[in-house]
């Protein structure tokens, strides 16, 4: 799980391409006044005259913003930051793969590590197959590759379809192999 000692300032911009938390100024019409009875959660989202919303994007050549995430769900390994989406959409691509899922476990070495739920299309499908196939890919760094996989019955998932990344962390899942 990403840090939450490290605050960045409104005034940090990532360059165009690159990820970084979406914030919005709180001097539009259209900005709400805080959390109903939640202190701490405006503490923690509303500063400097800016809401910090928590999730990950970019901005892209032409200005537009693309959500990838939420900032709790970055994976730090090795002081390097992974974000489970662009992992997964590598391992969606392979043909063996109908679902997929990716968060970080503790590592004693590397303070986490990236472990990847699959739900497997063939019973055939091996983890070896799905590391060479991240190693393939030009478009993954080595050090994002997944050092463990998990092949699952299926995804945990909100009635809107969004990865419910805290049950597969707790352990609410059911392997499909051993």
């Amino acid at each position: 799980m990403a840090s939450t000692e490290r605050r960045v300032g409104p005034n940090e911009w990532a360059p165009a391409g690159t990820q970084g938390e979406i914030i919005a100024s709180l001097a539009s019409d259209e900005a709400f006044a805080g959390y109903w009875n939640r202190p701490a959660a405006d503490t923690r989202a509303l500063r400097e005259g800016w809401y910090f919303t928590d999730d990950m994007g970019w901005l892209d050549a032409d200005g537009d913003l693309w959500v990838a995430g939420r900032v709790d769900d970055m994976i730090i390994s090795g002081g390097e930051n992974i974000h489970p989406v662009e992992v997964e959409d590598v391992l969606a691509r392979h043909p063996g793969v109908t679902d997929v899922a990716v968060i970080g476990e503790p590592d004693e070495k590397w303070g986490e590590r990236v472990v990847a739920f699959v739900v497997p299309a063939a019973l055939e499908v091996t983890a070896e197959a799905l590391d060479r196939h991240c190693r393939a890919c030009a478009d993954l760094a080595n050090f994002k590759r997944p050092r463990r996989f998990v092949f699952v019955r299926e995804i945990p998932k909100t009635a809107s379809g969004e990865i419910l990344r805290r049950l597969l962390r707790d352990g609410h899942y059911t392997e499909v192999r051993p």
